[in-house]
This record gives C-alpha cells, structure tokens and sequence, in this order.
C-alpha cells in the first residue's frame, strides 16, 4: 500500500486507457492513483493488442478521440525520447461488393468534414498502393494514410514510466473491493491491501469494469469477447497499410491485417457470432479460419508461416462504442470503459477528454463527444467500421 492515502483522483485499471489517462491528469498537477490486480502496466487486454490506430472511424467521437490520439503517438518519440514504435503505415479499409463499396463511401463527407484525410481509391489505384491485394472482383477501398501503428507494450510503458515521473502513484498486485460513497459521492476506496480516500474515480477495468461498476450500484453493459491474433515470420516489404476486410465470412464478420516494420505479417478475426467470456486460450480453429481470409485477400500469402497465436478479451458494449464520462446518481464515479477492442487507439485521447473534464476545460466537441459516450445513451448508433 502506498504510504500516501488521499489523491485527487483514483484509477481502476493500468492498461490502454488507465494508464495514459494517469499521465495527463499527473502532468495537470494532480494526485493521482492507479490500481491494478496484474504485475505491472498493460498486462490484461493491452498486450493482446496487434497495435493498429486508426482516426476512420463511423462514429464522429471515435474520430475525435483517435485523431487526437494519433497526434500523440506520432509525437511521442520527439517530445519524451520514448521510441513507442509509431509508424503512419495508414489504413485501407477493401471493397469487393456494392454494398461494401457504398458503406465506405457514404461516410467521406462526414470524415473529412472531421479533419480525417481519407480518399476513395479506385480498383486501379488501390491496386497500385497495394499491388499484391487480390485482384477479383475489386471495386477500391479507402485510405487514410495518416492512421498508422505502435507497439502496445512500449506505448504502455512509456505512458507509465511519464506519468510516475510526474508523480502518479501505481499499486500493482492489488483489487479494488469497494468504492464508499456518502450522499451520492464518492468519498473513498477500499482495496485488499488498503483503503484510499478520494472524490473522483475512473473506472478503465476494461473487460473487468462491469464488477467495479456494481460495487456504486451500476449495471455496466459491458461483456468480455473473446477475440484470437496471429503473427507470422518475417517476409519482405509488400504492403504499407493496416488492411480491413470487412465482408462476412462462415465463422468471421470481419479480418484485418498489416505488415509490422521488421516484416511480420500481424492479423486478427472477429469470430461470428461472438465468443462471450474471459477467455484467454487459442483454438485450433483460430488459424484455419485466419488463414483462409488471409489468403483469400492476398493470395501471395499463401506459403507464409505462422510462428504464434494468442487470444485476449474486448469489453464489449450493445453499439461497439466505448462509455465515458459520468454517471447519473453517483458524483464523482467517471467511466472509461467498453472500448470495443479499440482501447489503445482510443486511450491517450479518452485520456486527455477526462482530464479537461476534471478540470472543467471541455471545449464544445469534447463536450458533445462525451453527450454521444453517455451511459444512458440510446444504443442505436452501431459502429460501421468494425
């Protein structure tokens, strides 16, 4: 337990979220805590992560929030000396359907209207940016050449190691067990290993925050999914772009993939339906299915080699976006949950969002960002680009 027992703000989790929202809040001068049941920052969900960061989006708050993070990422290295990784490798987003086709290009104006630089490419040009993608029956895609990727694990650690610096506080190996409240605020928080007092607490559990939230009487709509990755053996440069495929497939409803600098081929499925539960175990059904969409959209794929699969968990919400901000009843008591597998992309934006909240400096979009992320929202805007 810390020998220091009252902070400014108190976090629940030190992963894609947790962890960089730490560090705005310390580098904004506030006493700031942050509990984690693992050994050290980003070992839940956050190292299960392929690294992919992406501003298109379908919601104009995810774009928000990732083209803020995307400012962050790609600066990092310059302002803190921290090599994360980053590479503006960029995002295609394939069509080789109408319907595909007419999805992608229904969402431009609003994207662009958002400052996202995105372009529809057609069959030839996207064949010229990606020469190796297979050719039958493609209509083109989109490119955002600026959305790109970084190592979670770095990222993470970077975030953590600057947030200490500027005095954030992290207890590893400890539970939250109960959050106290006294005429509808927080005032406390009571771990296996001690109790903490405090007026402000995020909780950024991830797949875990449905359980936090039932200890100030919420009812989280928050489920764990289970998702499986693959990498492979170097190979030489073909592709720069994140590659999202997002027709439905027996097993599947969507893949993705990209070629990492040292030249593995990273990739990952969203099994159908979905595969509810902490489970952290690989199949054998993960490869067959992955490769089959593999080659599928890059044939030249085919002789590739796996060399390891993993499997981690999404918090997943009824619309595919994440919740945040605060919450009706309990004052005090922020969320930075549900981030729909999308956590660290979205982590160092959320991040800075909660703490102008804190603050009281949300401009007028952060405001309507966090309007559109309420816990008491409609759950009808479904995430289009999964």
């Amino acid at each position: 337990m810390s020998p220091q027992t009252n902070f400014d703000v108190i976090i629940a989790g030190a992963g894609s979220i947790g962890t960089p929202t730490a560090f705005f809040l310390a580098q904004a001068g506030l006493k700031v805590l942050v509990i984690d049941s693992r050994a050290s920052t980003g070992q839940a969900s956050n190292k299960h992560a392929i690294g992919g960061i992406r501003a298109t989006h379908s919601d104009p708050a995810k774009i928000l929030l990732c083209s803020n993070s995307i400012d962050i990422f790609s600066t990092w290295e310059a302002e803190h000396g921290q090599d994360i990784e980053w590479r503006a490798g960029g995002y295609s987003f394939v069509a080789y359907d109408d319907a595909i086709e007419k999805t992608l290009k229904d969402l431009l104006d609003m994207q662009r209207s958002l400052g996202l630089n995105i372009n529809w490419l057609d069959r030839q040009a996207f064949l010229e940016l990606i020469p190796d993608i297979n050719p039958a029956s493609l209509r083109g895609g989109t490119y955002s050449p600026e959305d790109g990727s970084a190592s979670p694990l770095k990222a993470s650690f970077a975030f953590y190691q600057e947030a200490v610096r500027r005095g954030a506080v992290f207890q590893f190996n400890e539970n939250v067990i109960g959050i106290e409240t006294n005429a509808g605020r927080v005032q406390s928080v009571t771990t296996d290993k001690g109790h903490y007092s405090t007026n402000c607490f995020i909780n950024a559990a991830g797949s875990w925050s449905a359980e936090i939230g039932r200890m100030v009487g919420l009812d989280l709509p928050v489920r764990p999914d289970a998702h499986e990755a693959g990498i492979t053996e170097a190979v030489q440069p073909m592709f720069s772009p994140m590659i999202v495929d997002i027709r439905s497939r027996p097993g599947s409803s969507n893949f993705y993939f990209y070629q990492h600098p040292t030249g593995k081929i990273i990739f990952c499925v969203t099994p159908n339906p979905q595969i509810w539960g902490f489970l952290d175990k690989d199949t054998s059904a993960f490869l067959p299915l992955s490769s089959r969409r593999l080659i599928e959209t890059m044939p030249k794929l085919a002789n590739c080699r796996v060399r390891r699969t993993w499997r981690g968990t999404y918090p997943m919400t009824p619309d595919g976006n994440p919740i945040l901000g605060e919450v009706e009843g309990v004052e005090g008591f922020l969320l930075a949950t549900g981030a729909c597998g999308q956590g660290f992309m979205l982590g160092p934006g959320v991040g800075q969002l909660l703490t102008h909240l804190i603050q009281g400096t949300l401009s007028e979009q952060e405001q309507q960002c966090l309007h559109s992320m309420r816990l008491n929202r409609e759950w009808t805007s479904l995430e289009k680009l999964k």
